[in-house]
């Protein structure tokens, strides 16, 4: 780490892997770590047909030991992930991220206008973005290359590993939507009320239990556990339409309910070779644990762990949760044995 990073983690700023302690933390977030990623960060645009996907590289001081590459989930952007970035960096990492479409400052599907809206025509959209992301951004940068990815991003990739030559060494999967959570209502009844206004021509309407975007969530049934961490995020939410996604269209959630028999087709999960670590949040409601315990038992190279006192997002868990579990992804991503 530098000297600068060293005497702020004296200073009760951050812990041994770079992560904020939540005292302070949205001052903290404010005033060193957006300022210490603008300086190491360099954006741009990843172009796929009419579809400008923003895409961000960060790099360490000095000679970096490979190359993170984060696919987010649904309704997030790189932002959101400006904690975990910052600890990648000073650990040495370089790190490669990008809005997915529909999604931050990425493109939106013509006729698209409410910027809160989350929609897709076809979920191969992504992982054909997530191709051209790697084949343009990633392929430069330097290895080895490792992928974190979480829920929908971890679908996304899931879907790229078993169809695509595979340039990354290792990949951890935070909370994957190898199956969304339901609520209990069958696939098929779901699956057939999304069909009729897809149908009529209507896949990009919002879905009818969803609103526009008015301001922040509610903490209490939101996907985080701690509190600091998402009220940081829910006031930078605020300050641009562009990081206001927060509902499916019809037609996202008709793509979504398929996805899991893609998945989790027979052969499809044991073509992917490469050492695979599931994480699992133990108390999810966005996701189905067992479609997680699935998936794994088909890898060739994969492990899956549950995080006592988590929810759908692990990254946004209290110090006492977050801390321990981060040191562990940065073992696995540096090769050491648990």
């Amino acid at each position: 780490m530098t000297e600068s990073t060293h005497n702020a983690e004296n200073r009760g700023m951050f812990n041994e892997d770079g992560l904020v302690f939540s005292a302070d933390y949205s001052h903290v977030m404010d005033t060193q770590v957006i300022p210490f990623l603008r300086r190491h960060r360099t954006d741009f645009s990843v172009n796929r047909g009419d579809t400008a996907l923003f895409t961000s590289r960060f790099a360490p001081e000095g000679t970096p030991r490979g190359t993170v590459m984060i696919v987010h989930g649904f309704t997030e952007n790189i932002e959101k992930y400006a904690e975990i970035i910052r600890s990648l960096l000073v650990n040495g990492w370089c790190v490669l991220a990008y809005d997915q479409r529909g999604h931050g400052r990425s493109g939106r599907e013509s006729g698209i206008r409410d910027l809160s809206l989350t929609h897709v025509d076809r979920f191969e959209d992504y992982v054909e973005d997530m191709k051209a992301v790697v084949a343009e951004a990633l392929a430069p940068m330097p290895g080895p290359k490792m992928l974190l990815c979480h829920s929908m991003g971890g679908a996304v990739s899931a879907m790229y590993l078993e169809n695509e030559h595979c340039p990354f060494e290792r990949a951890v999967f935070l909370s994957p939507m190898i199956a969304p959570n339901l609520g209990g209502v069958p696939a098929s009844l779901l699956r057939a009320v999304c069909r009729v206004p897809v149908t009529l021509g209507l896949g990009q309407r919002r879905v009818f239990i969803s609103r526009p975007y008015t301001g922040p969530e509610d903490f209490d049934t939101s996907c985080a556990t701690g509190r600091e961490r998402f009220d940081w995020y829910e006031s930078l939410r605020g300050t641009a339409a562009e990081f206001s996604n927060n509902g499916p269209s019809y037609q996202w959630a008709l793509e979504a309910i398929n996805v899991t028999k893609k998945l989790l087709a027979p052969g499809m999960p044991e073509k992917i070779s490469l050492p695979v670590r599931v994480f699992g949040a133990e108390n999810d409601s966005s996701v189905i644990p067992s479609a997680q315990e699935t998936f794994v038992s088909h890898l060739k190279n994969g492990s899956l762990e549950k995080i006592p006192g988590s929810k759908h997002e692990i990254y946004r868990s209290p110090d006492s949760v977050l801390f321990p579990w981060w040191r562990r992804v940065l073992s696995f991503l540096a090769g050491e044995t648990a």
